[in-house]
């Protein structure tokens, strides 16, 4: 069946791909057969990384909300509500926030109830009175200070996993690699399926970026349609907002593998070896080798569709990956068209627009048409060539970045006042054009003939009396 995204919309805040992150391990461990109660105590001793990478911890309570939230309105269900902004706390008074603001930024190892009871004890609340602790933390955060602690010590939940059918579960990982008799840089990304070792497909750069990442999840999906669960590692390119706002439009589940985590690695980092054995260390320095990046990705393409996807694998006991992969039962989901994936690849950013027709986006200043300044316009950004477009006067229109040099030479356009609209037909005859009509005009008339004579100007009888 076809699974086609429609009504994409529109960007999402980073706490709320960060909840999907999450949420994505859960429903990655049911779809194994673990129970959901079993799933949330594993993923709530976690500690996750943000998109900010900010480890952290979300116990089972908010993992229950957001499950319930997901599956309730979708991705919509896990956005952040919008607040207006409160500079301190609406129930603690302002004298009490500002002492304990500096008590805080005094002695930053003071615990919050350390805090409450210093206010106290200085006679600014009452013995009746009772302050929240989450109240004083909530307003010290809000007033920007400082209430970290010390981290803990990271527990994970390290055990391996194996997914049993072929595409709930895709690997990417990027091997370095140099290539050439100049040794250039390059990055292979490959797309592994887990169940089967299948290397499904590849994706050759000069660096690892998030436009990479993406047109290679394209070719994959475009090859062998669409997997469950995707599984990278903790690349700039992997864990860019838009690679997980892509992800999310296609309804694909995210996991994003930590540092020292070999559990979760352990077949990627095989397969690196392998492939660095076989094909890619050979590339390092030969002469006979194109470094252009489609010419090693053709090399590469047919190393692993050729060879390694048909050779016999010990974890497979004996059997091929590509055997594995076409023996599966589980039913394929492809696309029928690649048109069906280009809306997924389309993230709608709002921007607004300067006073002199300029918009700013991944730091690049586009030129806007004329007539939107001052205006916040929603920008449709193709994340596959990195294009930006806006829909303008009916129609879609691409943005062209700012060319300052050719801005400094060209003429500047003019405001055509309204009276020179006026087409030249539609101006009435002033008395001097009058004039000038009635002593020049044609000898001969409209029917062929000669006028009547009419009295001629003062100019005409000086001209031609005797």
């Amino acid at each position: 069946m076809q699974n086609t995204p429609q009504n994409l919309p529109h960007p999402s805040d980073i706490e709320s791909l960060f909840r999907y992150q999450v949420i994505s391990i859960i429903l990655a461990q049911e779809q194994m057969g673990q129970l959901r109660p079993q799933a949330v105590k594993s993923v709530a001793d976690m500690v996750h990384a943000t998109l900010d990478n900010v480890m952290k911890k979300v116990s089972p309570r908010t993992l229950y909300r957001w499950l319930a939230a997901f599956e309730a309105h979708g991705f919509a269900g896990l956005q952040s509500a919008q607040r207006s902004h409160t500079p301190d706390s609406v129930v603690i008074p302002e004298n009490v926030s500002n002492f304990i603001k500096q008590e805080k930024i005094a002695d930053p190892q003071a615990s919050v109830p350390e805090l409450i009871r210093r206010a106290k004890e200085s006679g600014l609340t009452g013995p009746e009175q009772s302050i929240h602790r989450a109240t004083v933390w909530r307003s010290l955060k809000r007033m920007a200070v400082d209430t970290s602690r010390s981290k803990a010590r990271k527990d994970r939940d390290c055990r391996r996993f194996s997914f049993p059918h072929r595409m709930d579960m895709v690997m990417c990982d990027g091997k370095h690699f140099r290539a050439g008799v100049a040794r250039l840089r390059r990055v292979a990304l490959f797309f592994i399926d887990d169940a089967s070792r299948v290397v499904l497909d590849v994706k050759v750069g000069t660096t690892e970026n998030t436009q990479l990442f993406l047109n290679g999840l394209y070719l994959t999906l475009v090859h062998h349609g669409l997997m469950t669960t995707l599984f990278v590692d903790n690349g700039s390119g992997f864990i860019a907002h838009d690679a997980i706002d892509v992800l999310r439009n296609l309804n694909i589940l995210f996991i994003h593998g930590t540092a020292g985590y070999p559990q979760g690695r352990g077949k990627i980092e095989r397969f690196n070896r392998t492939a660095s054995d076989q094909m890619l260390r050979l590339l390092d320095g030969n002469p006979d080798i194109d470094p252009d990046c489609a010419s090693l990705e053709l090399r590469l393409r047919h190393y692993l569709h050729g060879q390694y996807n048909h050779t016999p694998h010990e974890s497979l006991d004996g059997m091929t990956p590509w055997s594995r992969f076409v023996g599966d039962p589980k039913p394929m989901r492809p696309y029928r068209h690649a048109e069906a994936l280009h809306p997924a690849f389309i993230l709608k950013k709002q921007r607004s627009v300067s006073n002199d027709h300029v918009i700013s986006f991944n730091g690049i200043h586009y030129e806007a048409p004329r007539g939107l300044a001052g205006t916040k316009i929603i920008l449709h950004h193709n994340a596959l060539d990195d294009s930006v477009e806006i829909f303008h006067q009916n129609r879609m229109v691409r943005l062209t970045p700012l060319d300052a040099h050719t801005n400094a030479r060209d003429k500047r356009a003019k405001n055509v006042s309204p009276c020179d609209q006026i087409a030249p037909q539609n101006i009435t005859k002033t008395s001097t054009q009058m004039a000038f009509d009635r002593d020049h005009r044609p000898i001969v008339g409209a029917d062929g003939g000669f006028p009547i004579p009419q009295n001629s100007s003062k100019i005409n009888q000086e001209n031609f009396e005797p």
